[in-house]
Order: C-alpha cells, then structure tokens, then sequence
C-alpha cells in the first residue's frame, strides 16, 4: 500500500493556445439566416482539429480548445466565430471558411483579415492585490453604497 506522499503528481494541464467559440445552433436565429451552415460549420471545425492535432496536449505550441455557443452577441453576418486571445471575431462563417480560418490563422498565424467583423481586448488577469486596490473602500469594507432610485 502506497502513502498519500508517494502518489503521482497529476499531469500538468496542457497549454492553451487558442479557445475558438463558434456560435453554431442558436436558439434565436437573429443573425444567422439557415441554422444548418452553423452545425455543419461546428462539424467541421471539430474534424480538423482532431485531423490536424490540435487538440492533442503534447502539441509543443498548445492545444486548441474549441466550444460551441448558441449566442456570442454579436448579431450580424453569423455563424461568428470568436478566437481567443486574440479577440478576432470573423463573420458569415461556412465549412469552407472554417479551413482557411484553421490553416492560415491558427496555424500560419496570419488571420483572414477580409473576414474580421471586429477585434476585442482582452484584459489581462489582475492579481488580487490588483482587484483589492481597485476596490472602492466601501465595498471592500462589505458596506453596501445606498441604491438611488
């Protein structure tokens, strides 16, 4: 019998490079005219990436973690597709735009600057010396400011 001591440490989790977010069956269509280019595009996108290996946690530039939205909020030109950390959103996504996204993009690196509906900041982690200094003292204190209205 082993002690709790001697027990294997738990693999390290893998490094993420990218986190696609397809917004591919929405419960409300309000940008996306035919639903169907959506789930083939998510179908697409999940093929190549176990095609290509890209979600295989030995990946020496990261794996690729790719998830399914039923809405982004961004309500134009979908299926939409948001990449992570680089705050891309490419719009009017089909199967077809999923390869090249994949191929020129996640792996050459180079986005497919045609299709880009917008870019978003993403804001670095604070610590939590960081969020205790931006907290107002009331707040900070549990004293709840009186509601206006």
């Amino acid at each position: 019998m082993s002690s709790p001591d001697s027990a294997p440490a738990p693999p390290a989790p893998p490094r993420v490079a990218h986190h696609l977010l397809l917004c591919a069956t929405p419960a409300k269509a309000l940008c996306c005219p035919d639903p169907a280019v959506g789930v083939a595009s998510w179908e697409t996108l999940k093929r190549l990436i176990r095609e290509l290996g890209l979600e295989d946690p030995e990946r020496a530039e990261g794996v690729i973690w790719r998830t399914k939205a039923d809405c982004l909020r961004v309500c134009r030109q979908g299926p939409v597709l948001h990449i992570w950390p680089e705050g891309i959103t490419y719009g009017a996504i089909t199967p077809e735009r999923i390869e090249r996204i994949v191929r020129e993009h996640l792996i050459g690196g180079m986005p497919v600057q045609a299709w880009i509906l917008r870019r978003a900041v993403l804001a670095p982690a604070r610590s939590g010396q960081d969020r205790a200094a931006a907290t107002p003292p009331a707040a900070a204190a549990g004293t709840a400011a009186p509601m206006a209205g």
